[in-house]
């Protein structure tokens, strides 16, 4: 009798059949070599991560570019500029744009069954670069045979995979399945926390209703997610940090008046709800349900997370980066690996996992707190000048490249291809 998992696996090979035979129809119609198609997030994001940046830089040098971004229903009413055309994240949608486009830009994985013509360009931004927890084939068994078939047809497809460093290049082959071309221009997405943020911080502030002086930490944790008999599945978890004592300490630490911003993985974000907490009543702010959460980044102050890897690119601002990850072991054996020695080093130096990067005597930059002592000690005692040496060791080990042009050099790229 066929197992669960591979009654499942057959499905979803026969309705990938049956889809691709739209993209093979819509081929009745010519590429347009201006069309430009878009998606992040699978369809749930909105104008944001780094084909937003990409998609800026390509009207600002060249505005005859047409551009459609494909949106999920639930999500419709996210805005975006007049230069976009929204279209629906549906089947016969797809293959009708994707068929005609000259370029896809995507952060995330095509759909099963898509399938790509002679003459068309795709490069994949993805969605994170430097990482802890790992993804592909470096989860073991927690990667299921039906995500490594998805992740297979959608990395076969692309041209230019962009990363930011060496990290990238050893982690990416198992990690997405990946063996082909990359663009090591960095993340478009960080352009925006590159040099000086005043502006954006104090324009984030007015938006607000904050004083100008006021100081926010963002809280950005991870998604979890699983699979059962082949079926992926997202879910959440309730926090144990002490907010109320994390202000306390930030504002023992830095001084002024600090605020918590949360946002939660996009993944997460249309059922997020806003964090009631009566003791810290006015110093909550939510931006779960905004598009672009790195013009958000560059506002803030410091950074908090469990295992999102975005907390090396709150890095790249040299902002203060604290880990809170009450449940490192679990997490480690439901994730199947992470990409840093967690839960068998020091806390005081983190290695990296050697299966995945021998030889490398990369050092984890970040404190690591496990509960709200750990994490007040990692405040009070935080030291900005050895962080920020930390800091130039690792990315310099790492051969990380970041200079705040990251989407010009993406977009100079594509343009190559619109000819």
């Amino acid at each position: 009798m066929m197992k669960k998992e591979d009654l499942y696996i057959l499905k979803r090979r026969i309705k990938a059949w049956c889809n691709s035979m739209a993209f093979y129809f819509c081929r009745v119609f010519p590429i347009d070599k201006k069309l430009v198609s878009v998606c992040s997030f699978e369809g749930k994001g909105g104008f944001g991560c780094n084909p937003k940046y990409v998609v800026e830089k390509l009207h600002e040098i060249d505005d005859s570019l047409k551009f459609v971004w494909f949106i999920n229903a639930n999500v419709w009413e996210k805005k975006f500029p007049e230069y976009i055309k929204k279209v629906p994240n549906t089947l016969w949608s797809r293959a009708y744009y994707l068929t005609r486009a000259k370029v896809w830009i995507d952060n995330y994985r095509k759909p099963y069954g898509t399938v790509k013509r002679k003459g068309q360009y795709y490069v994949n931004t993805n969605h994170y670069t430097l990482g802890i927890k790992t993804v592909g084939l470096w989860r073991g068994t927690g990667f299921s045979k039906m995500a490594y078939l998805v992740s297979k047809n959608d990395s076969d497809m692309i041209d230019d995979l962009i990363i930011d460093s060496k990290f990238c290049e050893l982690a990416s082959p198992k990690g997405l399945i990946y063996d082909g071309h990359y663009l090591k221009t960095g993340a478009p997405r960080c352009d925006v926390l590159y040099g000086d943020r005043s502006v954006i911080k104090q324009m984030y502030r007015a938006k607000n209703n904050l004083p100008e002086d006021a100081k926010i930490l963002l809280f950005a944790p991870t998604f979890r997610e699983g699979a059962k008999n082949g079926k992926r599945f997202v879910y959440s978890q309730f926090w144990s940090v002490d907010f109320k004592h994390l202000i306390d300490c930030l504002e023992e630490k830095f001084g002024g008046i600090w605020y918590i911003c949360f946002r939660v993985h996009p993944q997460l974000a249309a059922g997020f709800s806003d964090y009631e907490n009566d003791e810290i009543a006015g110093r909550i702010l939510n931006e779960s349900q905004a598009d672009d959460l790195y013009e958000i980044m560059a506002a803030m102050d410091a950074y908090m997370t469990d295992y999102s890897s975005a907390c090396f690119e709150a890095a790249f601002a040299k902002m203060p980066v604290f880990i809170y990850a009450d449940d490192i072991a679990k997490y480690e054996k439901d994730r199947g690996s992470l990409y840093w020695n967690m839960t068998t080093d020091s806390p005081d130096k983190v290695t990296a996992n050697q299966e995945m990067f021998p030889g490398k005597d990369w050092v984890f930059p970040f404190s690591i707190a496990t509960n709200n002592d750990d994490l007040e000690h990692d405040i009070l005692h935080f030291d900005q000048q050895k962080y920020e040496v930390r800091l130039a060791e690792f990315f310099g080990k790492i051969g990380l490249v970041f200079d705040g042009n990251a989407s010009e050099k993406v977009a100079e790229e594509i343009l190559k291809r619109v000819v």
